[in-house]
Parts: C-alpha cells; structure tokens; sequence
C-alpha cells in the first residue's frame, strides 16, 4: 500500500514503516560492529569481507548496495568508484564504512567515518559531516524545503566549515526491497519536500586537496530519533 499520493514516494506492497525503523536500528549497530573491528594495519581488502562477515553474523545476509569500506586517501572516493583495495589502515588515520543491508522485506541504509590516533584534522572531518548531515535535517524540518534546496543548502554549511561536498552522492529513496523497482530517483532532484522515513540524506565531504574525506547517510527524520 502506498501511503503518499506522489508517484515519487510509492512503495511496495510489504512497505511497513515501523519495520523500516527496525532495519534502520539493525543498520546503525552493524555499522558500529562493522568500525569497532577494524584495526590498524588491516588490508582495505580485508576490512570488506570483516564487514561482510558481521553483516551475516547479525542476519543481514542480503544487501540492497554493495558494502564499502574506506580508509586513509580512498575516503574522497566512495560506493562503485575506483579505490585501492590494497590501501592500509594507518595508526593516525580516517575510514568509513557504508552498508546498505536488508532486514527481511525491509531496507537499511547507514553510513559514518571514523578516525584512529589523533589527527585533529581528520578528526574535525568526521565531526564536521555529521554537524552538516544535521544541519541539513534541521532545515528540512523547520522550513519544507525541496529535495534540491537541501543540497543547495548542503553546499554552503560544507563550505563554511572548509571542506567540499561531494555531489555524486544525492541521496536517495528506501523502502520495502527493491525500492530502485519502484523508485530511483536522487533526493537532490526532486522539486518537493520529502517525506520523513522514505528519503535517505547522503552527506560526503572532502578535504579541497582531496586527501581524505568523510561521509554520514541516515533516514530523513525528526529529531526524536536522534540522541540528544
């Protein structure tokens, strides 16, 4: 059953939005196990198939997207775009991880950065893209704004703080499994306020030197979901 009058938030027919929820919580613990494994010194390679593994350990078997797992100078790069598979996790370093997992008939979508050591400026970078996804799901929330205004007003509170937003990451929408049968259409093209539980805001900043990144994706939401 579809829920919202607009073509551009169907859904299928095992859409249940509480369920949705479920998968987000599973979603956000797994890309917290998925962090806690990784360790310095560990193959960018081998940090996959770790992620892989605790996704299946968890009953995550199915993914709606690949996983990613980034570390150091492959943070500017993100999803199916080309990176060193070889790439090592450093003592004083950045990564981040990116899962799109299903839990039953419902889709997860999570990702964060984190950092080792004590680099203050990649630590900032990791701070920073979730003070913008926030920024971001704040202004949805107080002024209605389009799917574009969003990412419009993405790129300024990016470029405040420094860093350069990512565009090739646009957000998009989620749903029962295969939302992409339904809809697949970017957040940042659409010309209407998105409905809370069905857009995902992908946030994916870089250093304008390009020598890391940082990345944080969560469901569109109030704040009610989000800790204090």
């Amino acid at each position: 059953m579809n829920p919202h009058d607009n073509p551009l938030e169907a859904v299928g027919p095992h859409y249940d939005a509480a369920r949705m929820l479920t998968a987000r919580e599973h979603t956000r613990a797994a890309v917290e196990a998925i962090a806690a494994a990784m360790q310095p010194g560990m193959a960018e390679s081998e940090a996959i198939e770790t992620a892989k593994d605790i996704l299946a350990d968890m009953g995550l078997l199915r993914g709606w997207h690949d996983v990613y797992v980034r570390f150091g100078s492959n943070t500017v790069q993100i999803g199916g775009a080309p990176a060193d598979p070889h790439r090592v996790l450093g003592e004083d370093d950045i990564f981040l991880v990116d899962i799109g997992p299903c839990w039953q008939h419902w889709e997860g979508d999570g990702g964060d950065t984190f950092v080792t050591g004590s680099n203050q400026e990649m630590a900032r970078c990791a701070e920073d893209v979730k003070a913008i996804f926030h920024d971001v799901r704040r202004h949805w929330l107080s002024t209605g704004a389009t799917g574009r205004q969003l990412y419009e007003f993405a790129k300024a509170s990016t470029e405040r703080r420094g860093w350069e937003l990512n565009f090739d990451l646009p957000g998009h929408r989620i749903a029962d499994f295969p939302h992409k049968a339904i809809v697949n259409v970017p957040l940042s093209g659409i010309e209407f306020r998105p409905s809370q539980e069905l857009w995902v805001l992908e946030i994916h900043i870089r250093d304008k030197d390009r020598r890391f990144g940082a990345f944080f994706e969560d469901m569109l939401l109030d704040d009610s979901y989000f800790e204090r």
